[in-house]
């Protein structure tokens, strides 16, 4: 009997591994969908006003797109992107804004948050008329086998100005200091022109210097950003954590300093105040 009873569980378990076998082949056979119809509650241009901020921009609608798999419909959940980019970049840009919506077929954005996507994201030039385009791409869990783009929209923006996210500096310079041999290791007042930006525009400053490189976590390679040289009064700094020494997010009297890169060579430095964000890229 004991030997008859292990027979029959392992034919049932061999049963059940084929039947689940046979049913994720079923799941994972994608046929296909329909590409989401995307449509707006404006056609051909979007008002934008500092007045008018905190009222709606635009509601965006799309459509279900009915996957088709080899069991029928798909009962999983779709999600979607939303990009916003400036035409003829084709949804290429590195600035373009990305939205990511679970299950909604539909949204409402604000001026005040398109203006800032077009500004801060994009990064238009206020008060211009720009020509953006705007679609929407439907897929489960992001895998890109699933992906379905929709049409096309096209609209005429123009960005209203706004307050920078980080107020530049009153004395409208910006010098370097750190702790990298060639920052004469927190010397201060530093040397000029070597270690002054150049103020690009109001709110945009840089700067070409030679950096040693080494590991930011000993300090050896940190820096920080001062609008008068000589003083330690006030400062530009950041939040370590959620920056790079590629960049990031900057403040007025920030605790932090910036992390420097590891590897030696030319860098610019990039501060927008307008942003609020500041780039290192090595040359």
């Amino acid at each position: 009997m004991n030997t008859l009873l292990r027979k029959l569980v392992f034919i049932g378990m061999g049963v059940a591994f084929f039947t689940a076998c046979k049913k994720d082949q079923a799941i994972d056979y994608f046929e296909g969908g329909t590409a989401p119809a995307l449509t707006a509650s404006l056609a051909d241009s979007i008002p934008l006003s500092y007045a008018t901020a905190s009222q709606n921009a635009v509601t965006f609608s799309w459509a279900n797109p009915n996957y088709q798999f080899g069991t029928g419909v798909s009962s999983q959940d779709v999600s979607y992107l939303l990009e916003i980019d400036t035409v003829g970049a084709n949804f290429t840009n590195p600035n373009r804004q990305s939205i990511t919506i679970s299950k909604d077929l539909s949204l409402t954005i604000s001026q005040s948050t398109f203006n800032s996507y077009l500004l801060n994201q994009l990064l238009l030039v206020a008060a211009v008329k720009h020509s953006i385009q705007v679609r929407i791409t439907a897929s489960i869990n992001s895998v890109a086998a699933t992906n379905l783009a929709s049409n096309v929209l096209t609209f005429a923006v123009t960005p209203y100005a706004i307050p920078p996210a980080v107020a530049p500096p009153a004395s409208g310079t910006l010098f370097i200091v750190g702790g990298d041999a060639k920052l004469g290791a927190w010397s201060n007042p530093v040397p000029t022109p070597a270690q002054q930006f150049t103020q690009v525009s109001t709110t945009e400053y840089k700067i070409t210097i030679a950096l040693s490189g080494g590991d930011p976590t000993s300090g050896g390679d940190q820096f920080l950003i001062l609008p008068v040289n000589g003083s330690w009064t006030n400062k530009y700094a950041c939040v370590a954590a959620n920056n790079t020494s590629a960049g990031g997010t900057f403040g007025y009297n920030w605790n932090d300093n910036f992390p420097g890169p590891t590897a030696a060579g030319m860098y610019i430095i990039d501060v927008n105040f307008q942003t609020g964000k500041y780039t290192v890229t090595k040359q």
